[in-house]
């Protein structure tokens, strides 16, 4: 299924809808949460995902919950996944019979 705008990487949110409107740097965050700068880095490039340990780190420092952040990351690797594979499945898995 091809979709008119590639699915956003929640990189992507953290950064747009956190880090630039809340005036944090990607530096202050990793320091803050006690990761590694280049985690975050990766994060918001779109090139790592977002594990539980990330979001109940980001959870606790943005005071949200950690299932949204979680949620962010499993509809983008969905979204991701159909598009790679829908093809390839509509010819491999055959549907139940009625």
């Amino acid at each position: 299924m091809k979709r008119d705008m590639p699915p956003v990487h929640p990189g992507e949110i953290l950064l747009e809808d956190f880090l630039k409107p809340m005036g944090i740097t990607q530096y202050r965050l990793a320091k803050s949460i006690s990761v590694s700068q280049r985690r975050i880095g990766e994060i918001v490039a779109g090139k790592r995902s977002i594990t539980a340990d990330t979001a109940l780190r980001l959870a606790l420092f943005f005071g949200t919950d950690a299932q949204s952040w979680m949620n962010l990351q499993t509809h983008y690797d969905l979204a991701i996944a159909e598009e790679q594979l829908s093809e390839r499945l509509a010819k491999e898995v055959v549907g139940r019979a009625a």
